[in-house]
């Protein structure tokens, strides 16, 4: 019954309506009984025999006669909040509202020690259920006439305060009810967005995406939602980079597969007997294989991306010797292209601490774009420079640029540009690798464009 949430904070809400009101019932009859009423029982008692002590005294008729003190009692009797009873001073009872006693048996009450009790004073008692309070009637000579004793029912005070139990019991309904209420809306508001994270969770599994769930309820569901979302979010862009990388599979592999077959068909049906043919479906070839190996080295670098940080094997390099050695084929390159090609390296010797084959492969793979984004009769420039404790390489073209829109994705995977700007090739993973080998070395890599403009792609390296 109470494995769900919502059935929980219902009785949650219950709990302290069951347990807490009675016991506040409970402490509130005890202290409304003990510390309320019967002190003004009391005080009201000894009130009433103080006045009637005063009025008596001025009455030393009814002390002698039993009848006049009966008539006496018979009177004040309406006014007062107890049954009153007249002793004498050894206690003998002269008239009395109590007919429990009769006045002429010549009944005697047990009377408290009055002697030190003097005028005006009173003596409270509690004998069982009955709350008693006496004071001595003393005339103006000092002589004791008797006792004014007035009495009441301590088990009435106790039925009215027991009638108390109704209102207690309509008070803890109304609180269980009210718990009740105010549980389930609680529990539908935090079950309904939990249960929808559920279903979502499982929908997941199946490999179903589904929209994003509305973040409501408390700030912990509302936590837990977007945590949600952005899974989902981050599993739909895996999913779409793996059916791109597989779309980009197919066919940046068809095509240089697709030559080397046909080249091999041609050698087969004896292309070869011709030398220059030959020479040039082997040429052909050789570049295919060299296209196959560059989509080799994107996809070991994508795979170096999915096991972790890169390790790096640093080592000192002179720039001034090792840079121009990197540049040499996309210098060839840009030329068979029929490209401009200007190198610019800075005059000041710099050293860096770094792995060589990476830092030529990320430098490689912005040399590579400039060349593949050129239009022929373009201008391709490498660009060296020390700022402070900064090395920085740039690589600028004159292409067709890129647009404002798309310059936020061009460094993540599998994203190659629309067809109307840039040719579609490659695996889009070219400036992935090189951002995530130059962060590997504590670097960074910016990038300028300007649609029309070209692009420029500017290293950062501490040096």
């Amino acid at each position: 019954m109470f494995r769900s949430l919502r059935n929980r904070l219902i009785l949650s809400h219950i709990l302290p309506s069951l347990v807490i009101i009675p016991l506040m019932g409970i402490a509130m009859l005890y202290l409304l009984e003990t510390r309320l009423l019967l002190p003004m029982i009391y005080a009201n008692l000894s009130d009433d025999a103080i006045l009637i002590a005063e009025v008596a005294q001025a009455v030393p008729d009814i002390w002698q006669n039993p009848l006049s003190a009966q008539v006496f009692v018979a009177g004040a009797d309406p006014y007062l909040g107890g049954r009153l009873t007249l002793t004498d001073p050894n206690g003998y009872v002269l008239a009395s509202t109590d007919q429990n006693y009769n006045v002429f048996s010549g009944e005697v009450v047990e009377l408290p020690n009055l002697s030190s009790a003097g005028r005006g004073d009173v003596i409270q008692i509690q004998r069982g259920a009955q709350a008693e309070v006496f004071t001595p009637v003393i005339d103006n000579f000092g002589r004791s006439l008797g006792v004014i004793r007035l009495t009441t029912r301590l088990l009435s005070v106790s039925e009215e305060v027991y009638q108390l139990r109704y209102l207690l019991m309509g008070v803890l309904l109304l609180a269980i009810l009210a718990g009740i209420g105010l549980g389930s809306y609680l529990a539908v508001n935090i079950s309904r967005p939990v249960r929808q994270v559920t279903e979502a969770i499982d929908t997941l599994t199946q490999g179903d995406m589904h929209d994003r769930l509305v973040e409501r309820g408390p700030q912990e569901t509302r936590t837990l939602v977007r945590a949600v979302n952005t899974l989902v979010e981050r599993l739909d862009s895996l999913e779409r980079a793996r059916r791109q990388l597989l779309a980009n599979l197919v066919h940046e592999l068809g095509r240089p597969l697709g030559a080397l077959h046909s080249a091999i068909r041609a050698l087969q049906k004896g292309a070869d007997r011709d030398p220059e043919l030959g020479k040039d479906l082997l040429n052909g070839m050789d570049a295919q294989t060299l296209r196959l190996q560059r989509l080799l080295d994107d996809l070991a670098g994508l795979y170096d991306q999915v096991l972790g940080p890169l390790e790096l094997s640093r080592q000192v390099i002179g720039v001034g010797e090792w840079l121009p050695e990197v540049l040499v084929p996309w210098e060839a390159a840009a030329k068979e292209k029929g490209l401009g090609w200007q190198v610019q390296l800075a005059d000041s010797p710099s050293d860096l601490l770094a792995d060589p084959d990476r830092l030529a492969q990320a430098i490689g793979n912005l040399c590579s774009n400039a060349v593949k984004f050129t239009p022929k009769g373009g201008q391709v420039t490498v660009l060296t420079g020390a700022d402070q404790d900064r090395f920085w390489i740039q690589v600028r073209d004159n292409g067709p640029g890129i647009l404002p829109q798309d310059q936020d994705k061009v460094f993540e995977p599998f994203y190659r540009g629309p067809q109307d700007r840039r040719i579609r090739q490659g695996m889009g993973l070219g400036l992935t690798i090189a951002r995530d080998i130059i962060h590997a070395h504590q670097g960074e890599i910016e990038m300028q464009s300007e649609p029309g403009n070209g692009a420029v792609f500017t290293i950062f390296l501490p040096l």
